[in-house]
């Protein structure tokens, strides 16, 4: 398990992590949300070690990183796939690891397989495409076969059939009940991989809770109806106080979308009034709009054009943004 309580990260003026508090259970792939410069690596990076916090602690298994025995034998972790020295074979990069950790030798081979580098174990890494390099920094955090695991976009670079490889291989590895925290901004990806999300935003907790409860919390509910008395149907409707527009997704079929009222509703009060319905369907957003809408106003860097109090979540007046021109920097 990962704990972390209060944490806190200040970079001069800039606190890049401020007071988080949330669990990493085993068992299942927890994912690791946030828009760009959230704090997503500093806190990473703090759970590792890498960084010192200014308040606050990070445990693993209830220890700071720093106190585990042989940590590559209680965590892995994959931050950064071009972190190997470029004249390395990928074997001799593993081996020195396991070295260093009192590791087999013959453990270089197994993850040397599990990951599918066998056939350019003896290359130089420096010149591995990046999809390789990903799979060499996967072949690390796997070397000590830990119960923790921390992965920061691990899929970056990576083919179709390699990001599906990377996503049943995660899933496979809470299923034995290790601790998997996934950092991706693929969040497609994330809504197939990962069962809870933490999400944080401008270094603060904006929710922690099950990717399902998460898309509801943040979704607008809505019923999609079909009907082949469609005018009766909206009159009905609206003279009722819902909220009705049309459904523009398909001419040939057309629909209305009713907004926060149940589908059971509709569906009685159209039965009553001797309404037949060829469609009553909820619809839920995708992650990739419940993610816009909580975290619209944490987003550090907006795109020129972009009105930040228009957008979904914006914050509240006087909070500070930032506007670049051309994108996210």
């Amino acid at each position: 398990m990962i704990e972390l309580s209060g944490l806190t990260k200040r970079y001069g003026q800039t606190l890049a992590v401020q007071d988080l508090t949330f669990a990493v259970r085993p068992g299942q792939v927890t994912g690791f949300l946030g828009p760009n410069g959230a704090g997503k690596s500093t806190t990473m990076r703090m759970i590792l070690g890498l960084d010192r916090p200014t308040a606050g602690t990070a445990l693993i298994q209830g220890k700071p990183y720093h106190e585990l025995d042989h940590p590559l034998r209680k965590v892995g972790a994959l931050l950064d796939a071009k972190w190997v020295h470029p004249n390395r074979s990928a074997r001799a990069h593993l081996e020195w690891l396991a070295a260093s950790n009192d590791i087999a030798k013959s453990r270089v081979q197994e993850v040397l397989q599990l990951v599918g580098l066998t056939e350019v174990a003896n290359k130089a890494a420096g010149g591995f495409s990046l999809g390789m390099s990903q799979r060499l920094g996967l072949a690390a955090a796997l070397l000590g076969d830990p119960e923790v695991l921390l992965f920061d976009e691990p899929v970056n670079g990576l083919d179709p059939e390699g990001i599906l490889w990377v996503r049943r291989f995660m899933q496979r590895l809470a299923a034995e009940g290790r601790t998997v925290l996934v950092s991706s901004h693929l969040l497609s990806e994330m809504a197939q991989t990962a069962e809870h999300l933490v999400v944080i935003g401008r270094g603060k907790l904006i929710s922690d809770s099950t990717t399902q409860e998460f898309i509801e919390r943040a979704s607008e509910q809505k019923v999609r109806v079909r009907s082949p008395q469609l005018d009766q149907l909206r009159s009905l409707l609206t003279s009722n106080g819902m909220t009705v527009r049309e459904d523009g997704a398909n001419p040939d079929r057309p629909a209305l979308i009713v907004a926060d009222v149940p589908s059971e509703t509709i569906g009685t009060l159209a039965g009553e009034h001797g309404i037949t319905l060829f469609e009553l369907a909820g619809q839920h957003a995708s992650l990739e709009e419940a993610f816009m809408r909580m975290t619209g106003g944490a987003v550090q860097y907006r795109g020129d054009g972009v009105d930040p109090a228009s957008a979904p979540g914006a914050a509240a007046p006087g909070t500070e943004t930032y506007t670049a021109m051309g994108g996210a920097l």
